[in-house]
C-alpha cells in the first residue's frame, strides 16, 4: 500500500494528522520531504524515471526519459532570431 499523508516531526517520531489504518508495530518505509521546499525534486532531468514517484514508476519507460530530455533541451535552445537592422 503507498499513501501520502502529513504530520509534524517531533525529534524522531513523526506524529500523522491521520490514522494510517496499519497495526502498531508493523513495519513501514518512510520518506520524508519538507512541505515548504519548493519546485521539482532534485535531479528531475535527466532520467525522470526514478523521480516519477509512485504515480509513474511502474510505466515510466527509458523512451520517456528520451522524449522528455529532449524537450527540456528544445526548451533551453535560443529560438529567437535577431532583427536585421
Amino acid at each position: 500500500m503507498t499513501k501520502t499523508m502529513h504530520g509534524v516531526i517531533h525529534g524522531k517520531t513523526i506524529v500523522l494528522a491521520e490514522d494510517p489504518g496499519i497495526a502498531d508495530g508493523e513495519k513501514v518505509e518512510v520518506m520524508v520531504r519538507d512541505k515548504q521546499l519548493p519546485g521539482p525534486p532534485a535531479g528531475w532531468f535527466p532520467g525522470c524515471k526514478e523521480t516519477a514517484g509512485g504515480m509513474l514508476a511502474e510505466t515510466w519507460t527509458d523512451e520517456d526519459d528520451r522524449i522528455l530530455q529532449e524537450i527540456y533541451e528544445q526548451r533551453k535552445r535560443n529560438t529567437r532570431q535577431e532583427a536585421d537592422g
